[in-house]
């Protein structure tokens, strides 16, 4: 909530609009006086790395009357306030929309009994209101992620990693209640991270004679050789008579039945608190500014709108439908419409249970298909390949595959180094950051000859090639290598795996949101280090390539001064007019800095001179340190949204390759080789799309291994918005309102 609050600050403040914080939520617009404050731009500094939120929060009971509402009126009206931004669940936002909507018959009350004049009624005649909405239980429907979500998701999978690997030990069983009472998302995609055995969402209870269902699953988890089950209940989970399902009712269960070790724990408010990922710090920040933005552009005649994220796109969406669809779910919930329950969350939810219902509940088919599927990953490592390989594999076996694995890229490849994976091989696999299948940056062109006999060697019918712009690269010579090498005409797909986030055809790359939280984590102690001592300025080196994603959103996330990318040139006039800035804000309360530089964002400006130059330019003002964060950025556990991601991605990828095998299948052999059996697996903005490797070729600089279009350069000059540069926002892009019947479907 902090993010979201800084930037409604400071962009408000940028547009020219004074801006004023209202302390302890409809409690201080009911009370008044010094609980609505005039905010300035310092007031929000080292703010983002806070959880919670800065300005309080407060259920009120006054807000919920006419009177109180008059109250709240009569504050508004006599400071000129008629823009409101509202950032909370979906009872603060329908409570707002209810004051709007009275406004005119509010200011006639307090017209009548005096409070305020005829003029101020004029000047104040019309309230805007805008909402972003903050709940931890991803609840309301319209948007992928409210703000909260994301750093919850890290709470909890924080406490799963820490219990399994005690649980490993003592062979145990455990199961644990996460947060959701009406909402069953924490549950589902905690449960799609770590694996777990079984979830019990609200949204879907599970079927009669579940209990015999638990424990034959249970069983035969143990019986192929795992020593840890993990079993996630949502708080509000029911069975199909809405009778409570707790973890007392399983822990009995499973212990006399099975009479297995098992423990449960309640995770309660840990999930709330915390630091914000640096997901949430975005997603606030972005909607921060398309909140101010809708406000400025709002008329009498606009509905009240509610500031969302679809797929990467902020968009703006009826307040009140989006409320409406919230109130339906709950409805076909009591109703025992469950399926279409799920069908109201929304993409991202349905997606979520469908990946879940192939990885869980299944056992493998009697019937083998006799297809040999193979699987490797190619560049560096990244955390959340392994997650993507996993459930490649599981997916895979689930479809009668046999699946193969592929030590160490191309390079395995030729040299055949490749043996088969079982159910029980990949266990455990979604938590562990690396590549446990090993990797290597080798490209096949020089090696063509011994990768083609393998193929026909190992009898593999298709290909999931799991890595970086190497990845790519690696697919496109294979695909070019077809017309010589028959072998080669088996169905591939590439799933995007890099903390550089720069492979074609996909906004998104597996490992590159935990390469930023430890990115932002390390700023945020730089920060902290440079605030106790006043006066001092980092230069921080990130890596990417020459793609500036990494240093760009940890720039947006950790609150940098500046971010210098190789996609936008940056010039000596560039950094004076940096170094000026720097020197103004030391004369501020806010006397540190942070500057970010992608590795190869400049030949000659090296992160070496840079902070020659700033020492020099800052003697007697302020001092530098430099930092070069190195490849702890590609280490590490991945976070939930790489775990989830990739696990969605290894599923798509082998059931399209499947799909696809049926396809190239003539007089009893595979045979592929048009376009459209050589693809990318790519997220792009709402949609997960497969797209040729031969027509990426167009949007690809080869050089210096970027797409030539990349969607969050448009974020940059939020960047330089919120750290106080003199720069125009363009708002061609900016979100236009959308009707939510695309919700539905």
């Amino acid at each position: 909530m902090n993010a979201a609050v800084r930037a409604t600050v400071r962009v408000g403040i940028y547009t020219g609009a004074k801006v004023y914080f209202v302390h302890e939520g409809y409690q201080g617009l009911v009370d008044g006086g010094d609980n609505i404050r005039q905010a300035t731009w310092e007031s929000v500094s080292m703010m983002l790395q806070l959880g919670g939120t800065v300005i309080g929060s407060a259920r009120c009971q006054d807000f919920r009357s006419k009177e109180g509402r008059a109250k709240a009126a009569c504050n508004l009206v006599k400071l000129g306030i008629t823009n409101l931004c509202v950032i909370g669940g979906d009872g603060s936002l329908t409570g707002a929309n209810e004051f709007r909507n009275e406004w005119s018959e509010l200011l006639q009350i307090l017209l009548k009994a005096g409070k305020i004049t005829a003029e101020e009624a004029k000047r104040s005649s019309h309230l805007n209101i805008v909402g972003m909405v903050g709940s931890i239980d991803n609840d309301f429907c319209g948007t992928d992620m409210t703000i909260g979500t994301d750093s919850a998701l890290h709470r909890i999978m924080e406490v799963v990693d820490a219990i399994t690997t005690t649980a490993q030990s003592h062979q145990r069983a455990f199961i644990l209640e996460v947060m959701g009472r009406h909402c069953g998302y924490l549950a589902l995609v905690t449960a799609l991270a770590c694996g777990a055995d079984w979830v019990f969402i609200p949204e879907m209870p599970p079927d009669e004679g579940w209990q015999d269902h638990l424990c034959r699953r249970l069983t035969y988890q143990r019986k192929i050789g795992n020593r840890l089950n993990v079993i996630i209940v949502a708080e509000g989970a029911l069975d199909r008579h809405g009778k409570p399902i707790t973890c007392d009712i399983i822990k009995n269960l499973v212990t006399k039945k099975l009479s297995f070790d098992t423990r449960a724990t309640i995770l309660g408010h840990v999930q709330r608190g915390g630091t914000p990922s640096a997901f949430d710090r975005i997603l606030g920040s972005r909607m921060g500014v398309e909140a101010v933005m809708a406000l400025l552009e709002a008329t009498p005649d606009t509905p009240a709108c509610v500031v969302s994220l679809s797929g990467n796109m902020a968009v703006r969406l009826p307040l009140m439908e989006c409320v409406q669809v919230t109130k339906e779910v709950t409805k076909a919930m009591a109703e025992g419409r469950f399926e279409e329950a799920v069908k109201l969350r929304g993409k991202s939810f349905e997606n979520n249970w469908n990946t879940y219902k192939l990885l869980a509940h299944v056992t493998a088919p009697d019937v083998k298909s006799n297809i040999n599927i193979a699987i490797m990953n190619v560049g560096a490592p990244c955390a959340g390949m392994n997650a993507a390989v996993r459930s490649a594999v599981r997916i895979g076996i689930l479809q009668g595959h046999n699946m193969l694995a592929v030590h160490d890229g191309f390079d395995g490849l030729a040299n055949g180094t490749i043996e088969p994976m079982t159910w029980g091989y990949v266990g455990g696999w979604t938590g562990k950051g690396g590549s446990n299948l090993g990797t290597k940056r080798s490209l096949p062109a020089s090696m063509i000859e011994e990768i083609s006999l393998n193929i026909a060697k190992f009898n593999i019918h298709a290909l999931v090639i799991i890595g970086g712009f190497e990845a790519f690269l690696g697919g496109l010579e294979l695909v070019t290598a077809r017309e010589k090498y028959e072998e080669l005409c088996i169905p591939l797909v590439v799933i995007p795996a890099t903390v550089s986030n720069n492979v074609p055809g996909s906004d998104f790359s597996i490992g590159a949101d935990t390469a930023l939280n430890t990115i932002t984590t390390t700023c945020d102690r730089i920060k902290q280090s440079a605030a106790g001592t006043k006066r001092r300025v980092f230069i921080i080196e990130t890596m990417g390539g020459n793609c500036g994603y990494l240093a760009t959103m940890a720039g947006l996330a950790a609150g940098a001064d500046a971010a210098y990318i190789y996609e936008e040139r940056f010039g000596i006039h560039d950094l004076e007019t940096n170094v000026e800035h720097l020197l103004e804000k030391m004369k501020t309360t806010v006397k540190r800095g942070l500057i970010l530089r992608n590795e190869k964002c400049n030949a000659n400006y090296t992160t070496d001179f840079l902070f020659s130059l700033y020492s020099e330019e800052g003697k007697g003002v302020f001092d530098c340190r430099k930092n070069v964060l190195g490849h702890m950025q590609q280490g590490g556990t991945p976070t939930p949204f790489d775990r989830n991601f990739g696990t969605k991605m290894g599923a798509k990828a082998v059931l399209w390759l499947t799909d696809k095998l049926k396809e190239c299948y003539r007089h009893g052999r595979i045979f592929a080789n048009t376009p459209d059996s050589a693809c990318v697996l790519g997220m792009k903005k709402r949609a997960t799309l497969f797209q040729p490797l031969s027509d990426l070729k167009e949007d690809t600089d080869f050089e210096h291994r970027i797409p030539k279009t990349q969607w969050w350069l448009k974020l940059r000059p939020i960047l330089k918005i919120l750290a106080k540069y003199k720069i125009s926002l363009d708002t061609s892009e900016t979100a236009t309102m959308e009707i939510t019947v695309g919700l539905k479907g």
